[in-house]
């Protein structure tokens, strides 16, 4: 699949450019060419697409920056500091159409049912797949509970509070658990022509939600809601030591 957007973006999700790479035949018909055209032809770029279970990995990056937000609102909330709720509950937002009824959808549609005709990691996905809806509940209420006039109300504030912490304990581990088990064992349950195609499909679901670019644009919202808290910058979770 080729990259539509070469030459507009440096960089793509699905797309990494190799360089220095010839393919034995262009090599061989190149044997007889002049110096200078060989030297071109080392120069040119071959593109390595990325599979679903490697897409699906970098979505939970954005899920875990989500995640972190999350604690640093929790943080705020408990030393008693102000924050944007605003920055909050576009985080949860976030939360909802990009990991919820997108990313998850993708695994609940085209990963968990392979995996249960497969009979393979059946315990796994049943435990995900619940951990999905359970999810869903939990972010129904910090939505519902990430404003101003909910945050000076003690009971709302509190139900806020937990929504976050229960979230963030569950998607801890199950993000690991996706990404260290299920995902690298779903290239074995498909044959190459399925998974290639399932690249296909991902492509397009992304396309039909988000528009062009859809991953790169939802990254740029999360790190415009990372500054609006002060933890954009890496470089100030670095120990000092």
């Amino acid at each position: 699949m080729k990259d539509r957007y070469q030459g507009e973006r440096a960089f793509n999700r699905r797309v990494f450019l190799r360089s220095g790479i010839i393919l034995g035949g262009a090599a061989l018909a190149g044997a007889g060419q002049l110096p200078g055209a060989e030297k071109e032809k080392k120069g040119e770029e071959k593109e390595i697409e990325v599979g679903p279970p490697e897409d699906l990995m970098r979505e939970h990056g954005v899920l875990k920056r989500v995640l972190l937000i999350y604690g640093e609102a929790l943080r705020r909330l408990n030393a008693k500091q102000d924050f944007p709720p605003d920055a909050l509950a576009d985080a949860a937002g976030i939360i909802r159409s990009f990991v919820e009824d997108y990313h998850e959808k993708l695994e609940e549609d085209f990963l968990f049912p392979r995996f249960e005709k497969a009979n393979q990691l059946v315990d796994l996905v049943k435990v995900l797949r619940t951990q999905h809806q359970a999810g869903r509940r939990v972010t129904d209420i910090t939505l519902r509970f990430a404003n101003l006039q909910s945050l000076k109300n003690e009971s709302e504030r509190a139900q806020l509070i937990t929504s976050m912490q229960q979230f963030i304990r569950m998607y801890n581990p199950h993000e690991a658990r996706e990404d260290t088990v299920l995902f690298p064992a779903f290239r074995k349950i498909v044959s190459p022509h399925e998974f290639d195609s399932l690249g296909e499909d991902f492509e397009k679901k992304e396309d039909q939600l988000f528009g062009e670019d859809g991953f790169e644009k939802v990254v740029d919202k999360v790190a415009g809601i990372e500054k609006r808290f002060g933890i954009y910058d890496l470089l100030q979770f670095t120990p000092r030591i």
